[in-house]
């Protein structure tokens, strides 16, 4: 008795297969995709979102797979690029050339560069302990 390959009985596991890659593999694979397009855009001045909550400004860039980031005044930490969840707010890039071309004078040219060193940060000044047992 010679059996017979029945290709009825495979139709069913195939369509499942191709319906599983549809809904659940591909989108999947974009999402990656996407991701590390936006890994591979990061820029210093970004504002992102890590995997742990933490929303800073990226600083630095300090390798391909680490940056620095900014959570708040003179608080920098690094933090690994893959754990990157979001990009709030994105810098543009500035084209000099173009900047340069629409100002007409140096004068001009010197006051439209914004610089920081005119800001100071303030310097938080530490109240000693109070006495535990007087409460002063």
């Amino acid at each position: 008795m010679g059996t017979s390959f029945d290709m009825m009985g495979i139709l069913p596991f195939a369509a499942m297969i191709v319906v599983v890659y549809f809904i659940m593999l591909r989108p999947q694979q974009q999402k990656v995709k996407m991701h590390q397009n936006m890994i591979a855009n990061l820029r210093r001045g970004d504002r992102v979102v890590t995997s742990g909550g933490l929303i800073g400004t990226v600083s630095k860039i300090v390798s391909d797979k680490e940056v620095q980031l900014e959570i708040a005044d003179d608080i920098r930490v690094r933090h690994v690029k893959g754990h990157i969840t979001e990009v709030l707010a994105k810098t543009d890039p500035i084209n000099l050339n173009e900047s340069i071309d629409s100002i007409s004078s140096k004068d001009n040219f010197n006051n439209a560069i914004v610089k920081r060193t005119s800001t100071t940060k303030s310097k938080m000044t530490r109240k000693a302990p109070a006495n535990r047992a007087t409460g002063k």
